[in-house]
Order: C-alpha cells, then sequence, then structure tokens
C-alpha cells in the first residue's frame, strides 16, 4: 500500500513536469523549432474542420532560424499560412512553392525579458501544481492513519518520503527553469 501511494504521488508530479515541459517549450527563444506552431489550430477545408497543424503538414527545422511546413494535402497550404499569421505569435508565414517557411526573427532584449517574466509565471504554475499533488497525497496518509489502516511510524516514514519525492521534482523544475532561462538568454 506504501508503494502504491509513492508510485501514484511520482506518476502525478511526473505528468505535471510534461505539462510544464510542453507550456515552456511555446514559449519562443529566437530558435526554430516545430514546437512554435504546431499546435496552432488551423480552420481548413472552407472552414469545416479545425485542425492542429502537427495534423496538416510535417513540421522541420532549416537551421536555427527557420520553421518548414510541408502540408499532407497541398490544398490547404494557404489555409495554413493565414492561420499561423492570424495567430497572434509574432510569427509571419510566407509559401515557397508546395511549403511554408517561416523565419524566425531573433529577439530584442526587451521580448527576452518578457518572456523570461512568462516562463517564471509557468514555472510558478508548475510548482504550485506538484504541492497539490503533495498536499493531497499528506491529507491521504493523515486520512489513512486516523482510520487505523497505517502506525505512526508509517506515517512519519511516508511523510519523509513524500517530501524527499517532492523535493526532487522541485529540483527539476529549477533545472527546467535553468535551461529555459539560458535559452532565452542566447543570441
Amino acid at each position: 500500500m506504501d508503494q502504491e501511494i509513492l508510485a501514484l504521488l511520482k506518476d502525478k508530479m511526473h505528468k505535471a513536469l510534461l505539462i510544464l515541459q510542453e507550456d515552456l517549450a511555446t514559449i519562443r527563444t529566437g530558435r526554430a523549432t516545430p514546437a512554435l506552431v504546431e499546435n496552432i489550430v488551423i480552420p481548413a477545408y472552407e472552414n469545416t474542420q479545425h485542425l492542429k497543424v502537427k495534423e496538416m503538414a510535417t513540421i522541420t527545422t532549416d537551421g536555427s532560424r527557420i520553421i518548414v511546413i510541408a502540408p499532407f494535402d497541398p490544398s490547404v497550404i494557404r489555409d495554413i499560412e493565414k492561420g499561423i499569421n492570424n495567430a497572434n505569435i509574432g510569427l509571419v508565414s510566407s509559401v515557397d512553392g508546395n511549403v511554408i517557411r517561416i523565419n524566425i526573427p531573433t529577439l530584442t532584449q526587451e521580448r527576452r525579458d518578457e518572456y523570461i517574466k512568462l516562463a517564471h509565471a509557468k514555472v510558478e504554475g508548475g510548482r504550485v501544481i506538484v504541492r497539490q499533488v503533495r498536499h493531497e497525497v499528506m491529507a491521504d496518509i493523515k486520512r489513512k492513519f486516523e482510520a487505523k489502516e497505517i502506525s505512526e511510524d508509517d506515517k512519519t516514514r511516508l511523510e519523509k518520503e513524500v517530501q524527499t519525492i517532492t523535493d526532487e521534482f522541485m529540483a527539476e523544475i529549477d533545472a527546467i527553469r535553468d535551461k529555459k532561462e539560458k535559452e532565452l538568454m542566447e543570441i
């Protein structure tokens, strides 16, 4: 039963970490990455379907400053171009034959600072989720103790293990934040 509690804790915290990483991947770093455009929803086929770019095309990079989008169906190339331009993410796409090219402009220091603040806010959101998971598990341990399902020694040991696991995940979050900051500060 103890291992179930700890496994559930690790699983929930790991999911929170993955969500944080996906969220941070959407912050532009001045470097071309498919994550910048893959989740943009495009109204396609005369507005009859709304699909994400990654569902409609292959997304690659050409160097560190250009994203190349090759639609599976060439008839939607203009829809994708229009959708990206209208997404208000600061990127301008242009059709080049059968592909769409997006040139990633370099970031100004002011934009870098804004993105760092945004990254810090997203990281704090991740920390809050991890703390909520810890709180839920601690409350569950307390309930089990009060219901006489576990002993006081088990309760104390489990609480220490939960805190150790939480500290490990917080350290991972700090490492992710530091990595993102470093990416944002690269010129």
